[in-house]
């Protein structure tokens, strides 16, 4: 549980498949919210008009137990690589201390008019190097 930065999620009604468990949809959503939320608040990112956006390049997520609907998800977020371009964030879900499942993000920063690669700079490279774990 070594993360630099931690959110919580609430679970909403519809989260849960008919198999009574949240559906493993969900658990991307509530990771990629998580990233968004802290790129757009402790990095500066503008989604609808900044310079440049992130594009998802890759993901996957390796799921540990189940979880329902009502629930508060746990969600841990670091930085595992942090490129000239890209960055690869790394996360963990967890409820009642109990790991969910384990993830990971990257994200290709582009052009928002070009979208060829833009370098992470300023204010977003330096809220980057603060979720790096060793």
């Amino acid at each position: 549980m070594d993360y630099a930065h931690w959110d919580e999620m609430p679970t909403r009604w519809r989260d849960n498949d008919v198999y009574g468990h949240l559906n493993n949809v969900v658990h991307y959503e509530l990771m990629d919210s998580v990233i968004n939320r802290w790129l757009i608040s402790e990095a500066g990112l503008d989604p609808m008009t900044g310079p440049s956006i992130g594009l998802c390049v890759e993901s996957r997520c390796t799921y540990t137990a189940e979880a329902a609907y009502p629930a508060v998800i746990r969600v841990g977020l670091r930085v595992g690589r942090l490129g000239t371009s890209s960055v690869r964030y790394e996360l963990g879900l967890f409820e009642g201390g109990r790991a969910l499942a384990e993830g990971e993000f990257t994200h290709v920063f582009v052009d928002r008019r070009t979208r060829r690669p833009a370098p992470i700079e300023g204010r977003m490279r330096a809220a980057m190097e603060r979720l790096v774990v060793a």
